[in-house]
């Protein structure tokens, strides 16, 4: 009898539904099994070792690192202080006297650090972090006004920030001849932008033809590669998206998305760096006219940046389309209110709807459905008005309000007004 292996299967199907409300208890209660960890393996009816793909740092059958990107990994779990203590429990790192330095130029869209620019960050560190004993440092290069309170958490150790107005805006021009200065005066080992239309792709390929550089574009996967000039090679999409191209890395990178995992574990110095040349005054043969404004209603649920969507709780669908066009945000909506006629179609969220990317997604009356939050998991912040603590969608919010959406809504609605009104009669 001592050698039947007992087993509870509820346990272990709660233990692999992490919205279940007893995830963290039942994984805290099963310990670490054979050194691996329960939270992504467990043995299964026939002693087999099953793994969750849906695990931090889980490694697919190609050998691609999953990202979370549902908010688990930056603490969102229900239970009160899980966040703080991740945040608070993090390992301060000083760099005094780098070996060598890794620049990082951001896109800083909206003025904070996106999906993109963090996971950008996370590449720089796998660079910088290659000798222990001689580590690198992450510089970035900040253009403009930003409003990012969190840059050593995202593993940044130096932060040169260009503040003038020259650089806000679309100033390429203005921007490559700062980046010509940086290097040099510090001369980086490695040039690091994102390849995205935000900026970044365009200002990386400048910088590399100012540098001589044939850059590489693209990037989603590093690993060392000791007989390279730089030591790492890089896959890179080729294509359209339908090639893997494997090359040396060079010095200027443009790196997609998810191209490595976010710095989670450790807070870094960010130490104000200054440069002691006087950069160039260089005349912008472009001319930003700023932003134009776009109808909220017209922009398409994949493209918003901003989303009020509404569920079932939503008795006042009224006030729930004033509240939209008074916030300026897009609206969106569950798959229960499409199907009750509330909303159209096109504007249903979630795995049998649109797959939203919003930098906040505010959810109303929504319970939370695993298709509804598989939707939203590309979402940066999400803020939840709902009367059950309980739900699902409670547990996924970074922020969340529980009491009835109508009333709420309404006190929302009056701030945003009074503050418009404040800022108009300061001005």
């Amino acid at each position: 009898m001592a050698e039947i292996r007992r087993r509870d299967p509820r346990r272990e199907w709660v233990a692999r539904n992490r919205l279940h409300p007893e995830h963290a208890s039942v994984l805290a209660a099963l310990g670490d099994i054979g050194g691996r960890g329960a939270a992504s393996e467990w043995l299964g009816p026939q002693g087999v070792v099953r793994r969750k793909p849906h695990a931090i740092g889980f490694i697919g059958p190609n050998g691609v690192r999953r990202i979370d990107r549902s908010g688990a990994q930056q603490g969102g779990e229900a239970s009160g202080g899980t966040r703080q203590a991740v945040k608070d429990g993090r390992r301060r790192v000083e760099i005094p006297e780098p070996a060598f330095l890794v620049a990082v130029v951001p896109d800083m869209a909206g003025g904070r650090l996106s999906g993109h620019d963090k996971d950008l960050l996370g590449l720089a560190r796998r660079l910088a972090d290659t000798d222990i004993d001689r580590p690198g440092a992450v510089v970035a290069i900040l253009f403009g006004e930003h409003r990012e309170e969190a840059l050593g958490e995202a593993g940044i150790d130096r932060l040169l920030h260009l503040a003038d107005d020259a650089y806000a805006g679309v100033a390429p021009e203005v921007r490559l001849a700062a980046l010509s200065a940086v290097e040099r005066e510090l001369a980086p080992r490695h040039w690091l932008l994102p390849d995205s239309p935000l900026g970044g792709a365009d200002l990386g390929r400048r910088l590399a033809a100012r540098l001589g550089e044939r850059p590489a574009t693209g990037v989603w996967q590093l690993e060392a590669d000791p007989g390279s000039p730089l030591g790492w090679r890089c896959t890179t999409r080729g294509a359209a998206e339908s090639l893997d191209i494997l090359r040396p890395l060079p010095r200027v990178a443009l790196a997609l998305a998810e191209c490595a995992e976010p710095v989670d574990e450790t807070r870094h110095a960010a130490e104000p760096l200054a440069l002691d040349v006087a950069l160039p005054a260089i005349l912008s043969r472009v001319e930003d006219l700023g932003q134009v404004a776009v109808d909220p209603a017209g922009v398409a649920l994949a493209e918003a940046e901003f989303i009020l969507s509404g569920g079932n709780g939503v008795k006042d669908w009224d006030g729930f389309h004033h509240a939209a066009r008074v916030l300026g945000a897009t609206e969106g909506a569950s798959r229960v209110a499409v199907d009750d006629g509330h909303m159209a179609r096109d504007r249903q969220v979630g795995a049998t709807g649109t797959w939203v990317t919003a930098r906040v997604y505010l959810a109303v009356g929504i319970s939370g459905a695993i298709q509804h939050l598989q939707g939203i998991q590309g979402c940066d912040k999400v803020v939840a008005i709902n009367m059950d603590f309980g739900c699902d969608m409670i547990r996924r919010a970074d922020l969340a309000v529980i009491g009835d959406s109508a009333p709420v809504l309404e006190a929302l609605v009056a701030l945003v007004k009074q503050s418009r009104e404040e800022k108009r009669d300061a001005a």
